[in-house]
């Protein structure tokens, strides 16, 4: 059964793409038109862009910078993708706001909740920035707070691989696939680390559920968005 309305969490590596930091404009185009199949289907979307390929704020912090310092221009960092993959989204033919949740009002809208419905409900991508906009809570917890606050039926986690493994299946070629996994199961397992323990303990509490894939596999968001059997479902 489709989603009505999703939220796609993207990391900072993933929108560097072929590159070892910044955006790679070429992937931003490509993930555009991914998105564009999503919509076809008549389904909303939300997306939460994280700051890696810029700035980490656990690995400034230190040497003098303040952890919250750290963590704001970590912030800053997501802005910078925000603000490339909306021009990379319009430029494709596909409608698209970034709203931020720090202020930057000469560069972005602020994220308000009501507008976020509007922009939504006109069919437009609503990209979202500034993560949660405070330190110590990373996008992952960000997006899923988001995604309970925008009423979206499913988070769309995206990975590098394709659903969560029994072992880091770079590193062992034996690790195997979970299909499904309950939110107990994926907080109490110091194993799963795809995500991380307070955005998984807010996604169970409030029974959301959480889909791990690879979002560089061409279809895989369609599929998901369409509740097809992509990645790892977690679920309360």
């Amino acid at each position: 059964m489709a989603y009505k309305r999703i939220l796609l969490k993207l990391s900072g590596e993933q929108l560097a793409g072929k590159y070892d930091g910044g955006i790679d404009s070429e992937l931003g185009a490509w993930l555009a038109d991914e998105v564009k199949l999503v919509e076809a289907e008549g389904i909303q979307v939300v997306i939460m862009v994280g700051g890696g390929n810029f700035a980490r704020g656990a690995q400034l912090a230190g040497h003098g910078i303040r952890r919250v310092t750290a963590d704001q221009i970590g912030m800053l960092g997501t802005m910078m993708n925000a603000l490339a993959l909306n021009d990379i989204f319009e430029y494709r033919g596909l409608q698209s706001r970034c709203l931020s949740n720090i202020f930057a009002d000469q560069v972005a809208e602020p994220f308000i909740h009501r507008l976020a419905e509007k922009h939504l409900e006109k069919g437009r991508v609503v990209i979202v920035a500034g993560g949660i906009g405070r330190p110590y809570l990373t996008t992952d917890t960000a997006a899923v707070s988001l995604a309970l606050e925008l009423s979206c039926d499913v988070v769309l986690k995206a990975t590098k691989v394709d659903g969560v493994f029994s072992a880091d299946p770079v590193a062992d070629p034996k690790a195997i696939k979970l299909e499904n996994l309950t939110g107990e199961e994926a907080v109490s397992n110091p194993a799963i680390r795809v995500m991380d323990k307070a955005a998984l303990g807010l996604a169970v509490e409030h029974h959301l559920p959480i889909i791990v894939f690879d979002a560089l596999k061409a279809g895989s968001v369609r599929s998901a968005a369409l509740g097809q059997s992509t990645g790892t479902l977690i679920r309360s």
